[in-house]
This record gives structure tokens, sequence and C-alpha cells, in this order.
């Protein structure tokens, strides 16, 4: 519509003076008008020292859907949300006068509060509820926007001052009815029950999807030959984490809930915990150096942290290992990665190193045979390098004989506890004696 220039001033004027009579008419001689919150096309006055902004279209309207409402708020400026906070602060203040007089006006009847006032008051109380959230919606987005804290601080301490003496001023029978009201509301208790419904569905749903993903992460990275089995694990790990992560920050966004706060709360609780974690620290940044770095791998035979056995998984903090009878030993990490690791499956070859001792009057060229043909003897033993073997000792009882045999590195432990074996009998067959210490009896005569 075009305006028609100075023409439409004098029924501008008229129409803001009336609009001031109006409110005023409504604020002295009917205050359970001033719940209803009529909305206003446009709020614009000029105030002592400057001008109040002007307010968007119906944003003062109690009656829009909060979603929409919350929708609306997202372009406004810095002064439209003051100047809306304080309009929404005058629309609750005018809410909580019809609840107070409601409620005066019926303690002081003759006969007491009926059913129908209490439902009268419920009823206001819940009409101011829907202004609150609209003006708590609004109230929020200053803050977001960079509003005067003292001024949002005032604000929250306002709405909070009135629910709070309304709570400990109301009868037991109006707080029940207005729980009562509240779990069927579809702001209040559906929503909740629903909320909860939409986020074990999507838990459930982020799981599924975070182990798929894992699964495919895991399946993508042992197609990468320089990544150890360790690292691989890590990297689908971290991948499965990540997704419950985002996940968990998109469902949390999509039932109404502000996760912006969560980084400055991370952010602020890392200095904390960067002290009070020192130790487990230290074993995450062992755990990416031996994933990354590779000293062994799962399924390696080592000896670290003053551990032997066979290593089961690399977590980020501990290193799982299961000696030869069967324990599972949990090493932390720091302790594996600052101390000597030897690596006994590194290498596809291993040697096998056996000591046998023999009597001074045994013919030490005639055990050293007996010792090559028990090894060459055996299919395990690998003949490049040949076997080893010489007289490395005399010993107080015995001559020691030391025999270096090559094997795969998966036939080592029976290789060595059969040879140890067929030598014994070896040496047995051939006349060789193994001496050992034996004890003399002293009898002293009578």
């Amino acid at each position: 519509m075009q305006l028609l220039g100075s023409s439409l001033m004098p029924f501008r004027l008229v129409s803001f003076l009336g609009a001031i009579l109006l409110v005023l008419a409504t604020q002295l001689f009917s205050p359970a008008l001033a719940q209803e919150g009529a909305p206003s096309e446009e709020v614009s006055a000029e105030a002592e020292g400057g001008s109040v902004p002007t307010l968007p279209v119906g944003l003062d309207d109690p009656g829009m859907e909060l979603e929409e409402f919350k929708l609306r708020l997202i372009p406004l400026t810095l002064e439209e949300l003051s100047a809306l906070a304080l309009r929404w602060q005058e629309i609750v203040r005018g809410q909580t006068e019809a609840v107070v007089h409601a409620t005066v006006a019926s303690q002081n009847k003759e006969g007491g509060q009926t059913q129908e006032d209490l439902n009268r008051i419920v009823e206001l109380t819940e009409v101011r509820g829907h202004g609150f959230d609209r003006f708590a919606a609004v109230v929020g987005n200053l803050e977001k926007k960079g509003g005067d804290e003292a001024e949002v601080a005032m604000l929250r301490a306002y709405r909070s001052a009135i629910i709070v003496d309304e709570k400990q001023q109301a009868g037991w029978q109006t707080l029940l009815m207005q729980a009562l009201n509240w779990s069927k509301s579809p702001d209040g208790g559906l929503r909740v029950v629903f909320n909860l419904g939409v986020i074990v569905a999507s838990l459930t749903g982020l799981f599924i999807l975070a182990r798929i993903v894992r699964g495919y992460a895991r399946r993508l990275f042992q197609r990468i030959p320089d990544l150890s089995k360790l690292l691989q694990s890590f990297l689908a790990m971290v991948a499965y984490w990540i997704t419950m992560a985002i996940g968990l920050m998109v469902v949390l966004s999509a039932i109404g809930v502000d996760v912006s706060p969560l980084f400055a709360l991370v952010g602020g609780a890392s200095f904390v915990l960067a002290f009070a974690m020192q130790d487990t620290l230290g074993n995450l940044a062992a755990g990416l150096m031996i994933m990354v770095n590779r000293p062994f791998d799962e399924g390696d035979y080592v000896t670290a942290g003053g551990t032997s056995g066979t290593v089961k998984s690399v977590s980020i903090v501990s290193t799982k290992v299961m000696t030869p009878d069967n324990q599972v030993i949990v090493i932390p990490n720091s302790k594996v990665w600052g101390d000597i690791i030897t690596n006994a499956t590194a290498s596809d070859l291993r040697r096998v190193d056996l000591v046998f001792g023999i009597d001074y009057e045994d013919d030490p060229d005639k055990a050293i045979q007996v010792i090559l043909d028990v090894a060459r003897a055996d299919k395990r033993v690998i003949n490049d390098p040949e076997p080893w073997v010489r007289v490395t000792n005399l010993g107080e009882s015995s001559v020691d004989l030391t025999a270096r045999i090559w094997c795969k590195a998966d036939d080592y432990w029976e290789l060595k506890f059969a040879l140890t074996k067929e030598v014994k009998l070896a040496f047995d067959k051939a006349g060789i004696s193994i001496p050992y210490p034996h004890s003399v009896e002293i009898t002293k005569a009578g």
C-alpha cells in the first residue's frame, strides 16, 4: 500500500494516541486482558534520548506457534531483540497479574476456592507458561548475539523469581492440577516423552550406523599395506567415535537442545583435565607413538614393560599381552614405550638356542654329532643357516655344548621343546651321560 505522504500524519498521530489510551485502559480496568497479549503490527515510539527500534509484525503475538516464533527470531538484530525482550516482559507481567488477581479473588471468596476457581487459575498459569516460553526464547537469542550480560541476567532473574514465588505460594491442589495438565500438554509432558523416544530411537540407529562405519573403515584401512593392525584398529575406532559425536550433536540439535555451550564447556574443562589426567595423557601419547612407529603388531611375541607374551590388542592407553601360561596382563602404554621392547616375531626366522651338559669322560665330538643328527632330522629346522653346535663352557661338573638352530618364528616354541626331549633320548642311546649334582651322605662312625 502506498503512503500518501504528509496527508496521513494526523491519522498516524491519532492512531498512536489511541493505542496508548487502549493499553492504559487495559492495565487499569481489565488485568485479565493483559495476559492475552494482543499482537501489534508495529511498535514505534519516541523514547527519551532516542527511538525504540521497530518490532517485526506479529512477534508479540502469544498465539504464534513456538517453533515459528523461534524461526522468526533468527534474523533479528541485537537492538530488535532487546526491545522485543522488554515487550515480552510486559506481556508476561500482565499474564502474571491475571494469575495473581484470580488467585487472590478465589482465596477471598466466601466458602473458599471452588474447582472452577482452580481451573481458571491453572488455565491462566498455562497461558502465562506459553508466554514465558517465548520470553525465554527471546532472551536466549539475545544472549547468543552478544547482548548485555547484566540485561540478560536481569530478564532471566525476573522469570525465575516469578516461577519460584508462585510455586511457594500455590496450594497443593493447584500444583497437582498444573502437573497433570503439564503431563498432557503437547508442549509439556507429551513433548518430553516424544523427545525421549526420539533420543532412544536415534541413539539406537546411531550405534548401528557407527558400527557400520567402523566396519567399512576397517576394511578400507586394511587395503593400505603400510598400516599395522594396531593402527588400523585405532583409526577404525576413531571413525566410530567421530560418527557417534557428530550424530549425537545432530540428534540434540533436532530436538531443540543448544549444543554450542558444550564446546565452551569442553574448552574450559580441557585445561583442568590436562593437569588431572597427566598419566592418562602420557599413556595416550605413548599409544600413538606405538601405533605410528609399529615396534610390534597384534600376534607378536614381545618382551616389554617387564612382561613377555603375545600381544592381543593395543588401546589408546594400554597394551594387552597374553603370557604363555594364558594370563592376560594389561600394561600402561607409557611403561611399554618407555622400556626396552624386544619383538621375538618381528622377523620370519628365529633362532633356537639350547645348552646341553655332558660328562667330562664323554666324547664331545660324538655328542656334537648326535645333536646335529637330531636337529637335521626335524623338518622344522632350516638348513640355511645351518645348525651350529660348539663347546662353549667347561663347568665344574660338565662340559657345556651350545646349539644354535634356525626355524620359522611360528615353530620356535614347539621346536625348542621337541629338540630338548629328542637330544636327551639320543644321548641315552649313544651312552652319553648328562651330569647332575650328587649328594654324598657321610656316616659318622660310632
